[in-house]
């Protein structure tokens, strides 16, 4: 088990639990399907993004849990419930945590199993690259629903304190 594989999935489901707030945060199912002039992709898009990009990324790749991935869907689909996306961070969840956790310390150092988008990188930083990545959107996600709902609530999305042994 690696230090820093362990680490990751704590920042990933960090990042998921912020998404699943975000999403129980918009007033209705409808909500969260709305965007503004110029944002292409609603929360829910983004939301379904994240987690299918890791489903598929930590799951089926590094994990081989047979999770098929339909990248199209996750930015085509709409008016899909707020528990039907919720569900897709929680499946998220649970491949990060099955698979991140029990990752062999020195596979971080190897290659990522398949190249992405045509480029090959260790797999320590291709794991980095899905954190920030997920963080980015739920960023997106986050300012989206305060700008539909004006709702300025927080989320507390990116909490440090669940970060501490």
């Amino acid at each position: 088990m690696s230090p820093l594989a362990n680490d990751l999935a704590r920042l990933l489901v960090r990042e998921l639990e912020g998404f699943r707030r975000e999403i129980e945060l918009f007033p209705d199912d409808a909500s969260m399907w709305k965007t503004l002039p110029g944002i292409t992709n609603p929360a829910g898009n983004l939301a379904l993004h994240v987690a299918g990009n890791l489903q598929h990324y930590v799951g089926a790749v590094l994990g081989r849990t047979g999770y098929v991935r339909q990248r199209d869907a996750e930015f085509n689909c709409r008016d899909v419930s707020r528990a039907e996306v919720i569900a897709e961070l929680e499946e998220a969840i649970r491949a990060v945590r099955e698979v991140l956790t029990r990752l062999p310390a020195d596979r971080l150092d190897q290659p990522y199993p398949e190249a992405v988008m045509g480029t090959t990188v260790r797999t320590g930083l291709f794991l980095t690259h899905v954190a920030t990545h997920a963080a980015f959107h739920l960023g997106q996600a986050g300012y989206l629903r305060r700008a539909l709902t004006g709702d300025a609530r927080t989320s507390g999305a990116v909490p440090v304190r669940v970060l501490s042994d």
